[in-house]
C-alpha cells in the first residue's frame, strides 16, 4: 500500500489555462484520464451555456476550478502555486497575455515546466511574417520570454488542427468537402499536416514530465497526417470514387487575393500560403539539439491519420 502511495504522489498536479477552449478541454480530458491532479483557472463559471456545461463535465470528472485570469495577478499567484505544471491554451489572440504569467511563473519558482500557448506550426520556422499581422511573432516574443527567464518549458508544435481547414478539403468559403471541382494552390506538391486536437492532448499530457522533451519543441508530424494537396484529393478521390476538376492558383495569384481581401477575413489564405506554398510546417528538418518528433517518442500512442478523418466526411 505504501509503495502505491509514493507512486501516486509522483504525479504531476496540472493546471490548464484555457480549459473551456477546444483544445483546453480536450488537455484537461487527457490530464485526469493519465490520473493528474488536475486544475482549470475560469474567468467566469456561467456567462457562456457550451463553457458552463464543459466546466460542468470536468468538474464531475474531477478537475479543481479556480477562479481568476490571465490579467489578474493574485489568482494566477494562488492557483500556479498549487501545481508543477502549467498548460496554456488561450486563442492567439491572447497570446501577449501570458506575459504575466511568465513572470508570476519566474518569481515562484515551484514550476517545473511551462507549456505555452503556441500549439501551431513552430513560429521560429515561419517565413510569412509580412503577411500574418503579428499572429506568429506574438508567439514568438512569449517562447523568447521564457527562454530568456530560464523557465523550464516545452513547446507543442501541432501545426493545424484536423477541426481547421480540413472539413473543407483546404476549400476557402466551404464548409464541406468538395465532390465536383478542386481548387489546388501552388503547384499541389507542398506538404502539411493536420492533427486531431485530442491527439494534441495525448502527446501534450505524455511530454510535460518527460526529461527528453525539456527546454524542446515536440514537432507532432505523424506519417498518415502528412499530405500535400495533390495527395489529399487523390486520398479523397479514392474515397469518393470518382475524379474532381482541378483548378490551379498560382502563388502569385494567391499573393494577390491575400492583399487585396481584408484582415482578418485574408488570415485563411495566409496560412494556406505558408503552409502550401511556402511549406512552413515541413521544409526544414527537426533538429535534434531543440526539437523531437511525437511520434517517435511515443509509438503506443495512437492518433486519428487523415485517411480515418476524410471517412467522416463522406
Amino acid at each position: 500500500m505504501e509503495k502505491m502511495e509514493r507512486v501516486e504522489e509522483k504525479k504531476s498536479r496540472v493546471l490548464i489555462i484555457g480549459a473551456t477552449g477546444n483544445l483546453g478541454f480536450e488537455l484537461a480530458k487527457a490530464s485526469l484520464e493519465s490520473s493528474h491532479p488536475t486544475f482549470a483557472l475560469v474567468r467566469n463559471f456561467d456567462s457562456d451555456s457550451l463553457k458552463s456545461q464543459k466546466l460542468q463535465f470536468l468538474s464531475n470528472a474531477g478537475t479543481t476550478l479556480l477562479k481568476g485570469s490571465l490579467q489578474d495577478e493574485e489568482s494566477l499567484l494562488e492557483a500556479v502555486k498549487l501545481v508543477d505544471v502549467v498548460i496554456c491554451a488561450v486563442s492567439s489572440k491572447q497570446a501577449l497575455d501570458q506575459k504575466l504569467l511568465v513572470r508570476v511563473i519566474k518569481n515562484l519558482g515551484c514550476v517545473k515546466r511551462f507549456i505555452p500557448s503556441e500549439f501551431g506550426l513552430d513560429p521560429y520556422k515561419t517565413q510569412v511574417s509580412n503577411l500574418d499581422h503579428n499572429f506568429y511573432s506574438s508567439k514568438a516574443e512569449i517562447r523568447q520570454l521564457v527562454e530568456a527567464q530560464s523557465i523550464p518549458y516545452t513547446v507543442i508544435s501541432c501545426n493545424f488542427f484536423m477541426s481547421y481547414l480540413l472539413p473543407s478539403l483546404v476549400q476557402p468559403g466551404l464548409k464541406a468537402p468538395p465532390r465536383d471541382k478542386y481548387t489546388v494552390f501552388g503547384n499541389g506538391d507542398v506538404k502539411g499536416v493536420f492533427m486531431k486536437e485530442a491527439d494534441v492532448a495525448s502527446f501534450t499530457i505524455s511530454a510535460m514530465d518527460d526529461p527528453r522533451t525539456l527546454n524542446k519543441v515536440l514537432y507532432l508530424r505523424p506519417p498518415g497526417n502528412i499530405y500535400s494537396l495533390n495527395e489529399l484529393v487523390e486520398l479523397w478521390e479514392s474515397k469518393l470514387k470518382k475524379t474532381l476538376e482541378k483548378i490551379y492558383v498560382p502563388e502569385e495569384e494567391l499573393l494577390k487575393k491575400i492583399k487585396e481581401t481584408p484582415y482578418p477575413e485574408n488570415m485563411t489564405m495566409v496560412f494556406i500560403y505558408s503552409a502550401f506554398v511556402k511549406g512552413d510546417q515541413t521544409y526544414f528538418d527537426i533538429d535534434s539539439s531543440g526539437g523531437v518528433e511525437g511520434t517517435q517518442l511515443y509509438p503506443q500512442l495512437r492518433y486519428t491519420t487523415l485517411s480515418d478523418y476524410l471517412d467522416t466526411l463522406l
